[in-house]
């Protein structure tokens, strides 16, 4: 247990901002290629399940089959290869696998890794459904969205590349509790940034231990991975899921503050906080507020 850290068990539910108090800040934001960037918050995640969503017809024969396949905002590229896979019927695995075959254009920055570039939209299936076609359709998304001037430009008023928005976006779609909250998610990752202070960001270790929970305990903090931001400084080196519009816009026009912590002590509840002593406070009403549904449940 980290001194002045509640109990790690207690502290999720998207409380972001490191417990330890900040550093002093730095005069400047100093941004480098692949994630060796001074960022932000703690904090978790709930990713979506993969399960396939498709849109259905029904053929001559009165059987069904999907037409389009709809990709939600926040999935990882595990959950949308699943997903591929199971609406085309095709064994496990042959989506990921067919990632070398397939003309993913892709920045250099990713080194052919697609996560983040999976646009979440809705995909027709057309007559002849391949895993190529649809990625391909995904990453082509991606790059219209991505590429063109407003967010090229926000990139760089923010001094950052397309790629490492892209990062800061997958962060802000897995750490926001609503999407009225991901510019204040956004601004708060700018404002550690100022200060470096590291990511602390427990999303990041969710990704690296490819599940989705709202424990964290000190053990996964100190676990030997460059998306540990507990012990690397920095951007993670990839996105740690495929971000839609409004994450993205968030990444790129973070909401004006001075905040550095968040918690969301209930639904619909997300506290925002420059104050070290303030924050503390949220997170101890979290956890109270947790330990009585926790009791509820159980006498349930």
């Amino acid at each position: 247990m980290q001194t002045n850290t509640p109990r790690r068990s207690a502290r999720r539910a998207r409380s972001a901002g490191s417990t330890r108090r900040p550093r002093s800040p730095r005069r400047t934001i100093r941004l480098t290629r692949r994630g060796r960037v001074a960022l932000i918050a703690a904090g978790a995640v709930v990713a979506a399940t993969a399960v396939a969503v498709p849109l259905l017809t029904t053929d001559e024969e009165g059987e069904s089959r999907p037409t389009s396949l709809v990709i939600p905002e926040g999935w990882r590229a595990t959950q949308v290869y699943e997903a591929v896979d199971k609406t085309l019927e095709m064994p496990a695995g042959t989506t990921k696998k067919s990632l070398a075959k397939a003309d993913l254009k892709l920045p250099n920055d990713a080194e052919g890794n697609p996560e983040g570039y999976l646009f979440p939209a809705t995909y027709p299936l057309g007559e002849s459904p391949t895993p190529e076609k649809l990625l391909e359709a995904m990453v082509d998304a991606a790059n219209k969205k991505f590429t063109g001037a407003p967010v090229a430009a926000g990139a760089q008023r923010n001094a950052l590349n397309v790629y490492q928005a892209v990062t800061i976006a997958s962060i802000v779609q897995a750490e926001a509790a609503a999407k009225e909250d991901m510019g204040k998610v956004a601004r708060v990752v700018f404002n550690r940034l100022e200060r470096g202070m590291p990511l602390q960001m427990d999303s990041t270790i969710n990704y690296a231990l490819g599940r989705s929970t709202l424990n964290t305990t000190t053990k996964d903090t100190r676990i030997d991975s460059p998306y540990n931001s507990y012990q690397r400084m920095g951007l993670p080196p990839t996105p740690i899921a495929n971000p839609g519009d409004v994450a993205m816009t968030a990444a790129i026009n973070p909401t004006p503050g001075d905040w550095l912590y968040f918690v969301t002590v209930k639904p619909g509840d997300t506290r925002f906080t420059a104050d070290y002593a303030e924050h503390q406070r949220n997170v101890a009403e979290f956890n109270r507020a947790r330990e009585s549904a926790s009791k509820a449940a159980g006498a349930g």
